[in-house]
């Protein structure tokens, strides 16, 4: 069992190509004994986004706070505090910041990337 506060868990930066002003900490995955599943809390400044990029497996994401779109296939969705993203296996997407403070998400993702070419780190572009 783990039971933390969340700002216990550093805050990293994505490095990922294309990515700016964004921030991320792993809450539980497969070092906690997670068997299928990692939880990240995700922090995206004023103007800052997520890389526009696509992978073979889903994310399941809830808006903490703040506001901004959610860009899939080319198409902008609005998101705020409340809003939950389904984003299938291989579509493009992206992740902005429209609003004046952080956009904080959840994004769960599944180990199962383990029969895949990506590990969770070069797929979450952080260290």
């Amino acid at each position: 069992m783990k039971v933390v506060h969340f700002e216990e868990i550093p805050l990293q930066d994505v490095t990922m190509e294309g990515a700016q002003g964004c921030k991320m900490r792993y809450l539980i995955g497969e070092p906690d004994g997670a068997p299928n599943f990692t939880m990240r809390q995700f922090e995206v400044a004023p103007g800052g986004h997520t890389p526009h990029h696509q992978h073979h497996y889903e994310h399941e994401v809830f808006v903490l706070s703040g506001h901004g779109i959610v860009i899939q296939n080319g198409r902008e969705f609005p998101i705020g505090p409340g809003s939950v993203v389904f984003v299938p296996g291989g579509v493009p997407h992206q992740f902005r910041n429209t609003g004046h403070e952080p956009l904080r998400f959840l994004c769960l993702i599944p180990n199962a990337m383990r029969g895949g070419a990506v590990s969770c780190v070069v797929a979450c572009g952080c260290d």
